[in-house]
């Protein structure tokens, strides 16, 4: 079993590291990214959970999620998942599993959302798309089938924790977003 991993919060101090920018350059597609210098603002302006995770000193990997409170629209707290990568170098080794059991512990007994790239719409790289799924499924998420389409991409959304999650439930996250930030370019 492995040690487990030194995790660093990622604050706006750390805007110059170059493990963090490239890892998020190279492991999600430039369409589904939010440029680095608007990210690094919203560390700084938002609630956002922005993690670095090391095995010894070797960089491994990257998760930013946003914790959500409940209010008056929102009845429970919810944590979405918003990125989560593993550097190639690492990929392949069980440290993606090591991560999500970290963060799936920290966020113990509260419901987590993500949203991946829907293996259901024809694309390129489907295979790994359902693998991803598989992953999910494995760790207790669990389809919603909920779907969201932006700049022609459908995503799937994923739910771990008790309850049902609708529609509704990711406009208000949305909501939450766009509060902060949204392109001008984006196509619903």
């Amino acid at each position: 079993m492995k040690n487990v991993m030194i995790e660093k919060k990622i604050t706006i101090a750390d805007i110059d590291d170059e493990s963090l920018r490239s890892l998020y350059q190279t492991a999600f597609p430039e369409e589904e990214q939010i440029p680095w210098s608007d990210l690094m603002r919203l560390v700084e302006e938002m609630p956002l959970d922005f993690t670095a995770y090391y095995e010894d000193k070797q960089f491994v990997g990257l998760t930013i999620v946003l914790p959500i409170k409940s209010d008056k629209r929102q009845a429970s707290p919810l944590n979405w998942f918003w990125y989560f990568a593993v550097h190639e170098d690492w990929r392949g080794k069980g440290y993606g599993q090591q991560i999500l059991n970290q963060l799936i512990k920290h966020y113990d007994n509260q419901t987590i959302v993500l949203d991946m790239e829907s293996p259901e719409q024809p694309c390129e790289n489907l295979e790994q798309r359902k693998r991803r799924q598989a992953f999910y499924i494995r760790n207790g998420f669990r389809d919603t089938y909920v779907y969201r389409t932006y700049n022609d991409i459908t995503f799937t959304i994923m739910i771990k924790g008790e309850g049902t999650f609708t529609m509704q439930d990711w406009d208000y996250i949305v909501e939450k977003l766009k509060q902060f930030w949204w392109p001008s370019d984006i196509k619903e």
